[in-house]
């Protein structure tokens, strides 16, 4: 079932993480900005984790097909799934429901990303919608390119965005009980799906060798996802046009590595972000949007949020960079 919200209806939602909204209140703090405080772990860890992924990639042409399919698509996907499908959709921006199957698939997905368990995903990025390119936002694109890619990982948050982050209304996601197991056992779900898992099965299935079982499904693979979803923080909040709304900085970008899943659609998900398919066009050119609408038909998903045509054009109108008249 697909609800189309109006103009009235657009401010509103469930209690909890669902307010979406940028707090216009808000001031940075006048003054010099205090000194980066770098994370030499994370440094040296983001360091050989890369530069170890780009010394391997002469395995590519001595794995088998089916390794490379594993890794590079089933993996992959199952990990994007994870990022676009619900700790975004859902469990950031409550855009649909989905039944408790389906949520402790996506939880389990989660894990194989590696990249924060849900509650602090959620947290995060439901701050950086609120504060968005202001020091509260945790990869603030106005630092720029690099910052907002990688560096925000590198050094210690902002004062900011752990005192707005603290204030944030969590009931919601501290109540589910799906949400709260994965942070409970998140280091060891983050070994057994992201690093093990991922491994064994072309290692024990179909007697991959174990050094390219360890460095193309798992170690590049991991790599590859990363960089995706930091493009979303970073080419997309500078690269493209912005039909939707020129005050604001996100663009859209189909060009970043999870345009087809509907992420690049950046402009019109920070004007529209309770929209469950972050885009106006649908399932057409989102692979993610076309899953839900698969999940929903299967009974696993429901209540999918969508803007009406009316409410974007009259945005466009009023908002737009007016690139929308030669679309």
């Amino acid at each position: 079932m697909e609800k189309t919200l109006s103009n009235q209806e657009d401010l509103g939602g469930d209690q909890g993480m669902t307010d979406d909204i940028f707090d216009e209140s808000y001031c940075e703090k006048d003054g010099p900005k205090p000194a980066r405080r770098y994370v030499w772990r994370n440094i040296v860890l983001m360091s050989l984790l890369h530069l170890r992924a780009l010394y391997r990639l002469w395995l590519i042409p001595a794995a088998k097909p089916v390794t490379l399919a594993w890794g590079k698509f089933l993996c992959f996907l199952l990990s994007a799934l994870r990022i676009t499908m619900k700790a975004h959709r859902i469990w950031s921006h409550r855009s649909y429901k989905t039944s408790l199957p389906l949520r402790i698939f996506l939880a389990i997905a989660n894990s194989m990303a590696f990249q924060n368990d849900i509650c602090e995903w959620a947290r995060d990025h439901h701050v950086h919608h609120k504060f968005s390119e202001m020091d509260a936002d945790p990869h603030n694109a106005t630092r720029g390119f690099f910052f907002s890619h990688v560096g925000w990982l590198l050094v210690r948050k902002h004062s900011d965005v752990i005192e707005k982050g603290r204030k944030l209304d969590m009931a919601d996601l501290k109540a589910d009980k799906v949400v709260m197991f994965q942070r409970r056992f998140y280091k060891l779900s983050v070994v057994a799906m992201c690093f093990l898992f991922p491994t064994l099965v072309p290692w024990c299935f179909w007697g991959e060798s174990l050094r390219n079982s360890i460095f193309l499904p798992t170690i590049l693979r991991y790599v590859l996802m990363l960089n995706a979803t930091w493009l979303v923080n970073s080419a997309a909040h500078m690269f493209g046009n912005q039909p939707y709304d020129l005050n604001i900085n996100p663009r859209e970008n189909r060009l970043v590595p999870f345009g087809a899943l509907g992420e690049g659609f950046h402009n019109y998900h920070h004007t529209f972000p309770y929209d469950y398919s972050t885009s106006e066009f649908g399932w057409h050119y989102n692979f993610i949007t076309a899953f839900i609408d698969l999940m929903c038909l299967l009974g696993l998903a429901s209540d999918c949020k969508k803007v009406s045509k009316e409410t974007i054009l009259a945005q466009k109108i009023c908002s737009g960079d007016g690139s929308h008249k030669s679309g």
